[in-house]
């Protein structure tokens, strides 16, 4: 089944301000006097610790999310990984956790909103929820300016506070309240650990960003980067303004704050006059607030589109609105969150998902490992972490200690939380759900089971990743050759040595050695689906990828693996052997195309060239004109191919003419009685139909 996709709009600032957005609430402007009060003023490198502790499962999010570029974040790693229990368990419980949190951040407003005015802070946080919810239908990227808006305030005031904190600490004669040495560590070395996992969830909102990863442009490049400034910014302003708020206010007045930031910014920034400093930082910490709660919503609404299309949720959540986002999910999160608001003690729900979300790194870096070792070939994150397998299992170790240290109450409301996933998933999706996780690949090593869907599925994705080149598929269809065999000519022997004779026309190479090639059906011949088989070779002397595919209505049988199969479809191809990404794009095209409703029947009945090649192109690319007199293409008639003004990028890629092909050029003149096979993108073959007026 295809989907609607959606829009890439989100640039590499996109990434950041989502994932700086995501991580600046209550971890910075509420935390640190709570984390002071329980180790003293080694808070600051508590903040420390926690920002390298965070990388290893960064790294292996960047991963993922560069190989698997899909909305839904976590949870498609997870079940394409691990499998649809996982993946239910994943995504569920961090839709809920992210809902949660984000709703646990507008509430955290208050605090600072009360500086200055006394406001309901419930009435507000439920009009803050809807005003988001709102906005994230409109668009993914108006969602971002609002977020680039408040993440750039925020940045620019914290940055400035830092600097005249650090001026106030070490450039003036400024009283500094005295530190007490016993106070360094104040319960001992099992308190500095404890507050390390403590405000380690102040980091955890810097993954958040994968959910979204779908509509990121040049994943490869902007996820990792994006994630790693994001990361810096975050540590030196936590670190730094940590350390600033332990200098500047006096321990008891530090322990007890609940707004710290603001209180430490009334002492340092008096360079501004009156109370000007103070509503900066109140700016900044509503900024903070807002953002997290505006990400929140957008990340979170990502996962029940995701697990729609798998089958795990309500078909419902899978539409795409006219705006370009998943509206209903969006209206869904949206409406939960202000529940949450009404109906729980949202600070303590929000201490469920830190522990929850510490328990999803560790399976998201077992994940990087169950897809490393299960040795799929169309596994190719755009980037990779290093030190491979040594960070992920440091990874996994960390999220579990840290899980431990949280308590057992915590733990308690996670396992709740794990059961009712489990439970969901037995009750909605057990049995209806027929993919397995990357998981099966390995067992495939030790002679048990894989699933094969799930390599169609990440070559359908490399192909995505690979816009600039989506045109290769459907050039290598238009030259395609087209066998089609009666019910008498199915014997298997004679159709691969009518198929090596016909493909070697083009390839021009041994013809012994590529019918050794094509006749090994153990190395890289793939069941695409019922009666559609796959085979691709790569080959030295090969320039261009040829390809071609056999057509039987009735049905080819045969052996394979001693098992028998009847083949419709037999498709063949080579290409470069330096071009190893090459045959991905043109298979992930197929897996697309073959994975959608009725493409078998369809493909049975086209018993002409023409047919065949349109079941295997998208309409939407693809366009056939017959250039006739009297009509909308009359004055195409007598023109060369270059002096054509086709929309956008569209390409005249083959002619038909007097039953002839002709490749055409240039300088190619056109004739009436021709027939052009036009290719595109979706906007330009619409735009061209629209022209001619085409039906």
């Amino acid at each position: 089944m295809t989907h609607d996709k959606l829009s890439k709009k989100l640039t590499v600032y996109d990434v950041y301000a989502v994932s700086t957005g995501a991580m600046f609430s209550s971890g910075f402007f509420l935390l640190p006097g709570i984390a002071a009060m329980e180790t003293g003023n080694s808070v600051a490198f508590a903040y420390l610790a926690a920002g390298f502790l965070i990388l290893p499962s960064m790294l292996s999010v960047a991963e993922l999310s560069t190989a698997m570029p899909k909305a839904g974040g976590a949870y498609y790693f997870l079940d394409r990984s691990l499998g649809p229990l996982m993946g239910t368990i994943g995504g569920l419980g961090s839709w809920f956790a992210l809902i949660f949190k984000s709703a646990f951040a507008l509430i955290g407003m208050g605090a600072y909103l009360t500086i200055f005015v006394d406001v309901p802070m419930l009435p507000l946080a439920l009009v803050l929820t809807f005003a988001f919810g709102l906005l994230n239908v409109f668009g993914a990227k108006e969602t971002a300016v609002l977020q680039r808006v408040l993440v750039a305030a925020l940045v620019l005031i914290m940055a400035y506070f830092l600097i005249m904190g650090l001026n106030f600490i070490y450039g003036t004669d400024n009283f500094l309240p005295p530190l007490r040495d016993q106070n360094f560590f104040t319960n001992g070395i099992n308190g500095f650990v404890a507050t390390i996992g403590l405000v380690f969830v102040s980091y955890a909102g810097l993954t958040k960003v994968a959910s979204i990863a779908e509509e990121v442009q040049n994943p490869d490049r902007s996820i990792p980067l994006g994630m790693i400034l994001s990361l810096v910014t975050a540590s030196v302003v936590y670190v730094v303004g940590v350390f600033i708020m332990i200098k500047v206010l006096p321990a008891d007045e530090l322990f007890d704050s609940l707004t710290p930031v603001a209180d430490a910014g009334e002492r340092v920034m008096t360079f501004l006059p009156g109370s000007v400093g103070l509503l900066l930082i109140v700016i900044a910490a509503i900024a903070a607030f807002a953002s997290t709660g505006n990400a929140g919503i957008m990340s979170a609404s990502r996962y029940p589109l995701a697990m729609s299309r798998d089958g795990l949720l309500s078909p419902i959540f899978q539409n795409i609105g006219k705006f370009k986002t998943p509206h209903i999910a969006v209206i869904a999160t949206t409406l939960i969150m202000a529940a949450v608001l009404l109906l729980f003690d949202v600070e303590a729900v929000a201490k469920l998902a830190s522990a929850f979300q510490l328990l999803l790194f560790c399976l998201l870096n077992l994940s990087v490992i169950v897809m490393r070792e299960s040795r799929i070939e169309a596994y190719k994150p755009g980037y990779k972490s290093p030190l491979y397998p040594w960070l992920q299992i440091a990874g996994m170790i960390i999220s579990l200690w840290l899980v431990a240290e949280m308590g057992l109450l915590a733990v308690g409301l996670t396992g709740t939380l794990i059961i009712f996933c489990i439970g969901w998933y037995f009750y909605y999706a057990h049995g209806n759900v027929k993919r397995q996780g990357a998981i099966y690949h390995i067992h495939a090593r030790l002679g048990q089971l894989r699933y094969e869907a799930l390599e169609h599925e990440l070559m359908t994705i490399i192909n995505e990743k690979n816009l600039n080149n989506s045109l290769t598929y459907q050039e290598v269809i238009a030259r395609s050759i087209m066998m089609h065999v009666e019910e008498d000519q199915t014997d298997i022997e004679r159709l691969m040595l009518r198929s090596t004779l016909m493909l070697n026309q083009r390839l021009k190479l041994d013809r012994d050695m590529l019918r050794a090639h094509l006749t090994d059906f153990e190395d890289n011949f793939i069941e695409m689906k019922d009666g559609v088989f796959f085979k691709y070779v790569q080959l030295n002397k090969v320039k261009i990828p040829e390809m071609l595919a056999v057509h039987s209505s009735k049905g080819i049988e045969f052996k394979l693996d001693k098992e028998d199969k009847k083949a419709f479809a037999i498709i063949f191809l080579a290409t470069p052997k330096d071009k190893p990404l090459l045959h991905m794009r043109i298979i992930g095209h197929l897996a697309e195309l073959i994975e959608a409703e009725g493409f078998l029947e369809r493909w049975k009945s086209a018993k002409i060239e023409k047919a065949m090649k349109q079941v295997l192109l998208t309409d939407e690319r693809f366009i056939n004109i017959r250039l006739v007199e009297h009509t909308k293409v009359e004055d195409w008639i007598g023109k060369r191919l270059m002096d054509l003004d086709l929309p956008g990028e569209c390409l005249v890629t083959i002619i038909e003419r007097n039953s002839e092909i002709i490749i055409p050029k240039g300088k190619t003149k056109l004739q009436s009685g021709d027939i052009l096979s036009i290719l595109g993108y979706p906007k330009d073959i619409d735009q061209l139909k629209t022209q001619l007026e085409y039906e």
